[in-house]
């Protein structure tokens, strides 16, 4: 896939060289990950190559996420706030998908290692559901809280959401604080408005008065592989691992979460914007 990349206008040679060295895997937008009887051992194979892990749940399958060996950062997706628009959301396969659902953020507090709730904001579905996301926070106390606006991808039969139903990023931003306000222990972090994200940080994360919401992934792999060594004996928790965030990515910074050594392209159209989305 990154080898059609080769001589493509505007593909800088340093990054394609660097997206032939596998360092990070995502399991995630294969359908469940956490169905597959095998994901420790998966887990394991690519620690024991030097590759991170990144998994992400659906939060229907409380049992495997207890029996789910250290990954580097485990999420789940918390979709909706009640019942009702999680069905409406979703559409669970499970009768019992809103006990399976709590059962899961209640497993993700006994986890160690990194921790995260991610919320898609979808207009119209989800975004008037503060003080419940504020109660699920709670249930599971995630290490951090990624909220995003939802991806327009186009008509699909399978899907009826249109652009209307897409978040301006003020409209995430205003969603985030009036969160924030609720979380005590939480404050926000980081702000991606390229990707129409934030992210909102338990305050344990800042250091100093400096946040530390990146990892340290060298770190991370000295530490698991003790863990593997000892036979789970000897655990470690989050903030072992985690590494300084870079000034840029704060929320408030000028650059607004864009990286200053890349050079970001803004498109120029004449064209009549659309309102009814972001």
């Amino acid at each position: 896939m990154i080898n059609t990349f080769k001589g493509v206008p505007g593909v800088l040679p340093a990054r394609l060289a660097e997206g032939m060295k596998i360092r990070h895997c995502a399991l995630s937008l294969v359908g469940e990950p956490i169905m597959y009887p095998h994901i420790n051992e998966l887990i394991e194979i690519l620690h024991s190559k030097q590759i991170s892990s990144f998994l992400v749940t659906n939060a229907q399958f409380p049992d495997e996420i207890k029996t789910l060996q250290p990954v580097t950062q485990l999420y789940v997706s918390v979709d909706a706030a009640t019942k009702e628009s999680l069905k409406k959301i979703d559409r669970p396969l499970f009768r019992d998908f809103w006990e399976r659902f709590l059962a899961c953020l209640r497993a993700l507090k006994d986890k160690g290692q990194r921790t995260v709730y991610r919320l898609t904001l979808v207009k119209g579905f989800n975004t008037e559901e503060i003080e419940q996301y504020a109660k699920l926070v709670e249930l599971g106390d995630p290490d951090f809280i990624e909220v995003k606006g939802v991806t327009y991808c186009g008509d699909s039969g399978a899907s009826s959401l249109t652009m209307a139903n897409v978040p301006w990023h003020e409209e995430v931003v205003t969603f985030v604080q009036a969160l924030c306000e609720r979380l005590p222990q939480y404050e926000v972090a980081c702000e991606h408005e390229h990707s129409n994200c934030l992210l909102l940080a338990n305050t344990k994360f800042r250091i100093d008065g400096k946040w530390h919401t990146w990892i340290d992934y060298d770190r991370f792999q000295e530490l698991v592989a003790r863990h593997k060594a000892t036979s789970g004996a000897e655990t470690f928790t989050s903030l072992e691992y985690m590494a300084a965030t870079p000034d840029w990515a704060v929320v408030g910074a000028n650059e607004r979460g864009f990286d200053p050594s890349d050079t970001r392209w803004h498109r120029k159209s004449t064209a009549k914007k659309d309102l009814s989305g972001c």
